[in-house]
């Protein structure tokens, strides 16, 4: 029988607080349009909802930063 070593992916959750402590951009209140207009512009994938709580995938969102400037 052959084992297999998955690779486990450690993902960096965020709170936006949280998220401008590490990073210059966007803003909270920056963050915060992204989040209120996810469906729109594709910022879902880098949201986590736990209840109330909005979490960030730190990974997805830089993700979908390059994605956003690759058709500039």
């Amino acid at each position: 029988m052959a084992t297999v070593a998955t690779e486990r992916v450690q993902t960096q959750f965020l709170t936006i607080p949280q998220w401008c402590d590490r990073h210059p951009w966007p803003s909270q209140g920056g963050l915060r349009h992204l989040i209120f207009n996810a469906e729109e512009n594709g910022f879902s994938n880098c949201i986590r909802r736990v209840g109330r709580r909005v979490l960030l995938s730190e990974s997805d969102v830089l993700r979908w930063i390059d994605s956003q400037t690759a058709g500039a």
